[in-house]
């Protein structure tokens, strides 16, 4: 091994490659098991591959550590991961974890665990990096840092007793929201909802956006009302609305009064229109302009570091008010012609005539068959007097059109080395032998 010891934060996210240096994953977490005589056993690491998969990669695999990187044997196990009784997660369980020091001195956080080689494909927890009690009442003041071995301290979470998730939450930071939520989704329930409390509201809604729908409302139900209402209020309100709709009728009509009646307002609307035609599947909160806006002011509001892609693609115009339902659609600008005009052109010389709108009461399939036969990233839709009421874009076409399980659906035959697998836990252990005894055998 290039390196004998390794902090196990540091590892996260590192990539993985085989022995030619194509790069096969990246990892998630490590994996140890508990013994009774020494420290926790590395018994191997939690990968990423393609797909969004989470597998497992056993230590003995791994030939080197190092550089920022992980380098195999080239064999991987392409089973998903499932988490066995006793083995624990350092990330996901042990970071944030409450400890007590054995010499009396107090009590501290596990804030990184370090992981060293004993022998070869022999790993072990060799260190515990933590941190103490802050000594002052400034809230900017952090406690002192101290380390120790795992024998010197005394793991005093009792039962019920929530450990901080603030360590994993940091070291998830730099994650899109797909790749967040299918982390949390492999991690236990309840170190789920410890992740889903710490995450700002934004982040958290971002996050649900990415699940798939019984995920959502599973998680929603865990949440209190107030927090849910919270989260519900910044989400893009077609998603809000798809969320609430799968919720129970008292639910979810609790949540619309709680949240910001702005917003409940546009969830309410959309909740109006059946899920499978265009009103089901608009966002109410396209980008809309007069015609006397010019070029630069267009391009200023596609550059909104919050707006969604598909939604900065095109603006429209329209006659006041400029809220939907708005004054007549003139029509769309797209911003690729925004680019070859000065910045003080009026938009409303560069609409788009060829671009019909379509209705709302329009099916699914249809918008589907127009997105995909003009190439468009998302079509404006209007009412009966030709107001405009929101646009649908091309991932709410994607999301429609895809089965429920999309999200998670991998090919789950694949495999190159089905001989791989997992030492038995102290758990496992004495479970066979109980088997063995209750059955009367040896």
């Amino acid at each position: 091994m290039s390196t004998s010891r390794v902090f196990v934060a540091r590892l996260v996210g590192c990539s993985v490659f085989d022995p030619n240096g194509d790069r096969v994953g990246k990892v998630r977490d490590v994996l140890v098991v508990e013994r009774t005589d020494a420290s926790p056993r590395v018994v191997g690491m939690i990968a990423e591959v393609p797909g969004k998969r989470h597998v497992f990669l056993s230590i003995g695999r791994v030939t080197s550590i190092g550089s920022g990187q992980i380098i195999t044997t080239g064999l991987l196990n392409l089973r998903r991961f499932e988490q066995r009784g006793g083995e624990i997660r350092v990330m996901a369980e042990l970071l944030g974890r409450r400890v007590a020091l054995s010499d009396g001195s107090g009590e501290a956080q596990i804030e990184d665990v370090a992981i060293e080689e004993v022998d070869i494909a022999e790993w072990e927890i060799s260190q515990l990096f933590l941190r103490r009690p802050k000594t002052t009442a400034s809230p900017f003041a952090k406690g002192p840092t101290d380390f120790a071995a795992w024998d010197e301290i005394k793991h005093n979470t009792h039962t019920g007793e929530a450990q901080s998730a603030t360590q994993l939450v940091a070291s998830f930071s730099d994650l899109l929201p797909a790749d967040l939520a299918n982390a949390m989704l492999e991690l236990p329930e309840q170190r789920m909802m410890e992740v889903a409390e710490e995450l700002s509201d934004d982040r958290l809604a971002d996050v649900l956006e990415e699940m798939p729908e019984n995920e959502q409302v599973d998680l929603l139900n865990k949440l209190d009302d107030d927090r849910a209402a919270d989260v519900l209020d910044q989400m893009q309100p077609d998603d809000a609305a798809d969320l609430i709709a799968h919720l129970t009728v008292e639910r979810g009509e609790t949540l619309l009064e709680l949240m910001e009646p702005e917003e409940a307002e546009d969830v309410r609307f959309l909740l109006s229109y059946d899920s499978d035609t265009a009103g089901g599947l608009m966002t109410t909160e396209p980008i809309i302009v007069s015609a006397d806006a010019t070029v630069a002011e267009g391009l200023a509001l596609i550059r909104r570091h919050e707006l969604a892609p598909a939604l900065g693609a095109a603006i429209c115009v329209t006659l006041p008010p400029y809220e939907p339902p708005t004054g007549r659609l003139l029509g769309m600008v797209h911003f690729q012609r925004m680019l070859r005009y000065p910045p003080n052109e009026r938009l409303g010389a560069l609409i788009d005539q060829s671009l019909e709108p379509v209705r709302s009461s329009t099916t699914a399939a249809e918008v589907s068959r127009i997105l995909a036969s003009y190439d468009l990233v998302s079509v404006p839709v209007v009412d009966d007097n030709h107001r405009l009421l929101g646009v649908v874009t091309i991932d709410d076409v994607l999301d429609h059109l895809l089965p429920d399980d999309w999200r998670s659906t991998t090919d789950e035959s694949a495999s190159f080395d089905d001989t791989s697998t997992r030492p038995l836990t102290i758990v496992q252990q004495k479970a066979i032998r109980a088997g063995r005894t209750r059955r009367g055998t040896s």
